[in-house]
């Protein structure tokens, strides 16, 4: 069993075989050994799960935790791309979060941390990255978040 899976099954995460594209695009563009992820969400079997607007109807907490289940769509879709194979991934670089919420909302990176922390429990040192922790007013289906991830390949 490989350390990534190891470490999934230690945390009970069990990844699902990640969202689907629900518009015109694609799950990833790869260009060479950068591979750029399109957006995710809190999504669960297929379709968004959690719904909300920090500072309004959310807490951190609650937006923590959203945040985490989003960033296991995001390691299910990468797993997917990779046929299963961790030992593809090199590192991540660079995370982008958007939060859903109200504009006197700051705490943008206590939420989007939901999301690096299991990066970093799951895939170690190669989950440290870059990272840009950002409010906006709406996203898609009233999901309170919406991250994006560039990771190099090997």
């Amino acid at each position: 069993m490989h350390e990534i899976d190891k470490r999934l099954e230690e945390l009970g995460i069990v990844l699902e075989v990640g969202p689907k594209p629900i518009a015109n695009y694609v799950s990833v563009q790869k260009a060479g050994d950068i591979w750029f992820f399109s957006g995710s969400g809190p999504f669960k079997d297929g379709k968004p799960a959690i719904f909300g607007r920090l500072g309004d109807d959310m807490t951190v907490e609650e937006g923590y935790a959203a945040a985490r289940l989003t960033g296991i769509n995001m390691l299910a879709i990468m797993k997917r791309e990779f046929d299963g194979d961790w030992d593809k991934l090199e590192q991540v670089v660079k995370v982008n979060g958007y939060v859903r919420c109200t504009d006197d909302f700051g705490q943008q990176p206590a939420v989007i941390n939901g999301v690096s922390d299991l990066f970093v429990e799951v895939l170690g040192d190669k989950g440290r990255h870059a990272r840009t922790a950002m409010g906006t007013n709406a996203l898609p289906m009233d999901m309170p978040m919406e991250v994006e991830w560039i990771i190099k390949v090997k």
